[in-house]
């Protein structure tokens, strides 16, 4: 019977850690973003709520990315490929964000600014 509640009490533990692993992620994903923004000419939010839901949208898609093709949009250790990637997540979100805007140049040097800064925010990142 012990032996069930330590089980449970993982799995309790587990979902709680990973609430606060994808609460991190996305806190990190909007403050990352917002100075890739600050930083990137043709790269546009307007206010803290398309911010907040930019980083949910880039989160979510990273995530789907990841879930159905094993391959991770991020510029840096993820070679060419994770960089097309971050090209497009960063571009296709403006079709599902109202108060985010960003050109095909804007999200190529967005791609390169969001991942220096992501290589440099400490911690594990990945869900």
């Amino acid at each position: 019977m012990s032996e069930n509640n330590h089980q449970a009490n993982a799995q309790t533990s587990n979902g709680v850690s990973t609430v606060w692993q994808i609460v991190g992620r996305l806190v990190a994903a909007a403050v990352i973003l917002a100075i890739t923004a600050f930083f990137t000419p043709g790269f546009q939010i307007n206010n803290i709520w398309s911010l907040a839901v930019a980083a949910v949208v880039l989160t979510i898609l990273d995530y789907l990315i990841v879930k159905f093709t094993g391959l991770h949009a991020s510029p840096f250790g993820k070679g060419f490929v994770g960089f097309v990637l971050s090209v497009a997540v960063l571009y296709v979100t403006q079709y599902f964000v109202a108060g985010y805007s960003i050109s095909w140049m804007a999200a190529i040097i967005g791609a390169l600014i969001y991942g220096v800064i992501d290589y440099f925010i400490p911690g594990e990142q990945q869900m």
